[in-house]
């Protein structure tokens, strides 16, 4: 239980780091346009971190965390392995000012600490037999796939904001809202598809249907109609039901209430985000309206307008950053919870874990990160409260789009890929490409570099016998 106590404390001191490490992602750019001070930045950022909390429900980025790992690897001496190496890297990039992603250090370091304790307690094993090699590939993708998104919303957000006529402006954006409308509606369908078969232990069923010829001869066997299901699926969406229905046996588990099935469903309901995009180009629409139609626009009013876009737009970072960074602790905590004994699956997961770590990544942001700020909100390129307004609003829909999609991207290459977007378009020439190719190398060497620490730290613990 001490142990157990021990990587709980230290996850969180990981998460603090965490926080102010990536303070930069949501106010660098608020920072360097002098939109706020640093101190109302990181009070702006730290609220709008932990307002994550009552929106982001589903946690399917901590899920995915905690199952990067085989759960028959983990152990509390990997995953305290993991967080120690994590904690190390962090510190270090933190005190040489590198943007790096404290997401893929604690992902690194939990694989690594889970690989060598493998690797000295069994044998025979691949790499495949204790991570789940496409949930990595996939992540290990995204170190380039999302700062690439990001850059690419940035620049089209860029390249509609300076479209001269107004009103075809907000054609492209209302047009551009109704497009992420129905995209994020999509993706809450696929979402609460997932979280009713978790409920149902579809996928257990599917696992055992895999693995066991001799059930799947049971499960074809037996009698399966989609009316005995139908009074659980009554609230689901029509689409999809009767695929899942199917895979459930006559005999529905009595457990499985409509308590239960109701909060699977909501979990999955991303209408806070929905409707919170739709206030955001609202928002920008009736501004622009107002600015250039309504009143006589001159440079200054024009500044004046996109600096207090910047509030909006750095609160939407803000809020993306916490729901995607405090869910991977969550993940870490959850999945040291498993290995003790203390619950038996991840939706099992207490209340006070979310709470805590969601606070925890506040009070972070709370104490900020100036070397990492400098780096990104002067080195990259040099940021106008327009180029901050369009970087901003493509870094939060990426980390949104990314979060609904359950797979944990790096909020620092998701900004500084909206930022030289932002820089590029205007030109080329705009973005210190020295600064941004040393980034690429750091974000490159950090999974790897991260596996190591937590493969020498798993090696001490191992010597001094836990």
């Amino acid at each position: 239980m001490s142990l157990l106590v021990l990587i709980i404390i230290l996850a969180l001191v990981f998460d603090y780091i965490n926080g102010f490490h990536d303070a930069a992602n949501s106010i660098a750019t608020i920072v360097s346009t002098k939109v706020l001070t640093p101190f109302q930045a990181v009070l702006w950022a730290a609220i709008f971190n932990f307002a994550a909390y009552f929106i982001f429900k589903d946690h399917a980025v901590a899920n995915t965390i905690s199952k990067t790992v085989h759960q028959e690897y983990i152990t509390l001496p990997v995953i305290l392995s993991g967080l120690i190496a994590a904690i190390i890297w962090n510190l270090l990039t933190w005190w040489y000012g590198i943007p790096s992603s404290s997401s893929h250090t604690l992902i690194g370091g939990f694989a690594g600490a889970a690989l060598t304790h493998a690797f000295m307690h069994y044998s025979g094993l691949t790499f495949a037999d204790v991570v789940e090699s496409t949930m990595i590939m996939t992540i290990v993708a995204f170190i380039f796939l999302a700062p690439l998104l990001g850059m690419a919303l940035s620049m089209f957000i860029s390249l509609v904001t300076l479209v001269e006529n107004t009103w075809f402006r907000v054609c492209i954006i209302v047009l551009t809202g109704i497009f992420t409308w129905f995209l994020f509606l999509q993706l809450q369908e696929g979402k609460m598809e997932r979280n009713l078969s978790a409920a149902m232990g579809v996928h257990e069923l599917e696992q055992q249907v895999l693995h066991d010829p001799a059930f799947q001869e049971e499960l074809d066997a037996a009698t399966l109609k989609f009316e005995e299901a139908e009074p659980y699926l009554s609230m689901y969406p029509a689409k999809g039901a009767e695929g899942v229905a199917k895979l459930i046996r006559r005999d529905v588990d009595p457990s499985l209430d409509q308590e239960k099935l109701e909060r699977a469903i909501s979990n999955g309901d991303n209408s806070w985000i929905r409707y919170g995009l739709m206030f955001f180009i609202g928002l920008y629409c009736v501004t622009y309206i107002y600015v250039e139609k309504v009143r006589t626009p001159n440079a200054f009013t024009m500044a004046r307008m996109f600096k207090r876009l910047q509030l909006a737009s750095s609160a939407a970072v803000s809020v993306g950053h916490g729901g995607n960074d405090a869910q991977k602790v969550m993940g870490i905590i959850a999945a040291a919870l498993i290995a003790n004994g203390n619950i038996t699956d991840f939706k099992d997961m207490p209340n006070w874990v979310p709470l805590t770590c969601y606070a925890m990544i506040s009070l972070g942001t709370l104490s900020g990160g100036w070397k990492i700020i400098k780096t990104m909100g002067t080195r990259i390129t040099k940021v106008t409260p327009l180029e901050g307004v369009c970087a901003e609003s493509g870094g939060a829909i990426t980390l949104y789009l990314t979060e609904q999609m359950g797979i944990p991207v790096s909020t620092t290459h998701t900004i500084t890929g909206s930022i030289i977007g932002a820089g590029a378009t205007k030109r080329l020439s705009a973005v210190r490409w020295g600064v941004t190719i040393r980034l690429l190398w750091a974000w490159i060497i950090t999974i790897p570099v991260s596996a190591a620490l937590a493969a020498a730290a798993y090696g001490v613990c191992h010597l001094l016998g836990l």
